[in-house]
């Protein structure tokens, strides 16, 4: 039996990036029972890319109840619906096999992940009481893509002065701003900067200077982006909202560390259900953003645990 459940969490404050904000976010819950076991899944619908609750809720709905991971693969594209069965899927195995998710897809064990504290698009002031407020943390993810982001990155920079910073620009700039901005972001000590252009319009990057790692989220889904990527980016985000799953996202990691990308493995604003499998991606990677339930008001029972060794791997009890 195949469950699908809306739900809604409250977000420990509003959240803005350059596409809007919120409150709240909502997210689609996969329960797959057999056997009177059950394994879950979670995935949260993003409109960027034409996806809503009940549209994924649809997809679901024409998964067969008795469906393989490999059968999933070609049944659902990758996206959000796919990624809720498919973590569902892996985390039936391991409740009926006794052993964990990992052990299943001959990984490693898992280690905790250092992740990135995300700062939210708001005034120079607040992003610079709020990179100091979080100035503890080893790496701050700043929510940029405005023309008048130079004041932002320089608040938090103060605000900040020794921590890590990686900008996310949400395909927010145009070629030119980029242009413009890259300097000043090396002099800030940005590590890496994130879409900086609009995935439609991104082959740009290939004639511009591209001083620091440009890393590519909206323009990398799965395996199928990496040949449009070759001569832009530097780096790849994986989430599993994006490629559909675990399954696909260990193979798009293997395919893009075989080009030489570097790897960022990143999340929607989701609960510890989500972060659980993508911490298994994360492994290693050179940028590690999963701090959607620190972004929270509430979460799941068996939260994922978070201190300054990083986000530690999840307990059966929540997932895999």
């Amino acid at each position: 039996m195949i469950d699908v459940l809306a739900e809604t969490f409250k977000l420990a404050q509003v959240f803005t990036i350059s596409r809007g904000s919120r409150t709240e976010t909502r997210v689609i819950t996969v329960r797959i029972t057999r056997g009177g076991i059950t394994g879950w899944g979670e995935c949260l619908p993003y409109a960027r890319y034409d996806e809503t609750l009940d549209s994924v809720a649809d997809q679901i709905a024409t998964v067969p109840e008795n469906v393989t991971r490999a059968q999933l693969q070609g049944l659902l594209p990758a996206g959000a619906a796919r990624n809720a069965v498919d973590c569902a899927l892996w985390d039936l195995e391991a409740k009926a096999t006794g052993k964990r998710v990992w052990e299943l897809a001959g990984l490693p064990a898992p280690r905790p992940e250092i992740t990135a504290y995300t700062l939210s698009l708001d005034t120079p002031e607040n992003m610079r009481a709020a990179a100091a407020k979080n100035a503890h943390r080893p790496l701050l993810k700043i929510k940029l893509g405005t023309p008048d982001d130079m004041p932002r990155l320089e608040a938090v920079r103060a605000g900040a002065p020794k921590t890590k910073i990686i900008v996310d620009a949400n395909e927010g700039w145009t070629a030119e701003v980029y242009s413009d901005l890259a300097p000043h972001l090396l002099r800030l000590g940005v590590a890496m900067v994130e879409q900086p252009l609009p995935a439609s319009a991104d082959d740009m990057l290939a004639e511009i200077a591209r001083p620091l790692p440009v890393c590519a989220d909206e323009s990398c889904h799965d395996r199928a982006s990496l040949p449009h990527l070759k001569g832009k980016y530097d780096v790849i985000n994986i989430k599993l909202d994006k490629t559909g799953g675990l399954t696909e996202a260990l193979e798009l990691k293997r395919a893009a560390l075989a080009e030489g990308y570097g790897l960022m493995v990143g999340c929607m604003v989701g609960t510890s259900l989500a972060m659980a499998p993508a911490l298994l991606v994360a492994q290693g990677a050179q940028f590690t953003d999963l701090d959607g339930p620190l972004l929270l008001a509430e979460d799941r029972e068996h939260p994922l645990r978070f201190d300054e060794a990083g986000v530690h791997p999840s307990e059966a009890t929540l997932w895999g």
